[in-house]
């Protein structure tokens, strides 16, 4: 697992000549309600055992969470079981609205 941070994220996005990572957002549903990058998949934390098969193996994937904890132990979770690029979202979403996005609100 890679740390990465939000505006190393955002630059990742706006470079059309690289893949677009899959961005896992693990918060809970009231969560991504108050808060998303858009685009993002959502499975919470709770549920990646049961549902880690989804996603794509070969694919680049961000994982999100409110403040990077919860999504650095989902992308150990995820490159133990197969996924070989895999990166947390250092600071998650807060970090993303405070130095990316302050359209998205911080909660």
């Amino acid at each position: 697992m890679q740390n990465l941070s939000a505006p190393a994220l955002a630059a990742w996005l706006a470079d059309a000549s690289r893949a677009a990572p899959v961005l896992l957002d693990v918060r809970e549903p009231w969560e991504i309600e108050t808060a998303k990058i858009t685009g993002s998949q959502t499975i919470p934390m709770r549920d990646i055992p049961a549902r880690y098969a989804e996603l794509d193996d070969d694919a680049p994937l961000v994982c999100i969470c409110h403040h990077g904890a919860r999504s650095a132990q989902v992308a150990r979770f995820l490159e133990a079981n197969g996924h070989a690029e895999v990166f947390n979202l250092e600071g998650g979403i807060h970090a993303w609205s405070q130095l990316v996005d302050p359209a998205v609100p911080t909660y």
